[in-house]
């Protein structure tokens, strides 16, 4: 698996194609951090995609074989200048992105701040209205506990800081001007069901979504909301890699 020297990240290259990075819920050392039974989530998503597409995977943030980043520099400015960063290393030049909740956080600031993404898609994440402040608030009272399923993948609790760095960095930033602006291809799904409780702190995805809906539908956003599926059955490769195949192969005319 390579490191990118410059920005202490490893990882992973899959199938061949158009370039597409895939962000959280995927990771460059996915079976290794959640064990060979998540083999079965991860081939999911790659196996329908790597005939036509280039797959980048990375261990993000410090994360698996990646090089530790102090939980207070992960501002959104470091994650997109990380992630363009590996994506040079990778050979990517101009790529699709496809990120998951936190990850569909990210690919909003990507979009925004870059002209490298040749098409965006965001799963379980508001395009308009997202719940900042309310996981900021949320990410503030876990952090003398994080939770066990946070710490599977965090190297010590007291990691879990970086994600109050990267929402109060946020703090300020003009997202309907900013999500006005996006010229590429754009997609955003999510599950039906798909609001949330983080701390006793309600999170609204999929209702926010829905209350958005027309607004993005014209500002040239394709939305697919997935029944019957609440916030982690829509990242089940199932249920996403099959409209998400066919948004990126209209897309990009691969």
């Amino acid at each position: 698996m390579p490191l990118d020297a410059a920005t202490g990240i490893h990882y992973t290259l899959h199938g061949n194609g158009q370039p597409l990075l895939i962000g959280l819920p995927l990771m460059a050392s996915h079976t290794a951090l959640f064990g060979p039974e998540s083999a079965a989530m991860l081939n999911g998503y790659l196996d329908p995609l790597t005939d036509r597409y280039r797959v980048l995977l990375v261990d993000y943030p410090s994360i698996g074989g990646s090089r530790d980043i102090a939980p207070q520099d992960l501002t959104a400015e470091r994650v997109c200048a990380d992630l363009l960063g590996v994506a040079t290393a990778a050979g990517f030049d101009r790529f699709a992105y496809w990120g998951y909740s936190w990850g569909g956080a990210v690919g909003l600031q990507l979009a925004a701040r870059t002209d490298r993404l040749s098409a965006l898609v965001i799963g379980g994440w508001p395009p308009l209205a997202g719940p900042y402040e309310a996981l900021l608030a949320a990410a503030r009272k876990k952090l003398p506990q994080p939770e066990p399923s946070s710490m599977k993948v965090l190297r010590s609790p007291a990691q879990y800081a970086q994600w109050i760095t990267f929402y109060e960095s946020l703090r300020g930033w003009n997202e309907r001007e900013s999500v006005a602006r996006l010229a590429c291809p754009r997609m955003v799904y999510f599950g039906a069901q798909g609001d949330l409780i983080e701390a006793g702190i309600p999170v609204s995805i999929a209702s926010h979504i829905r209350g958005e809906r027309d607004t993005l539908e014209a500002l040239g956003w394709t939305v697919q909301e997935i029944a019957g599926r609440d916030h982690g059955g829509a990242a089940l490769p199932d249920a996403v890699v099959p409209p998400v195949r066919a948004f990126l192969d209209r897309s990009l005319g691969a």
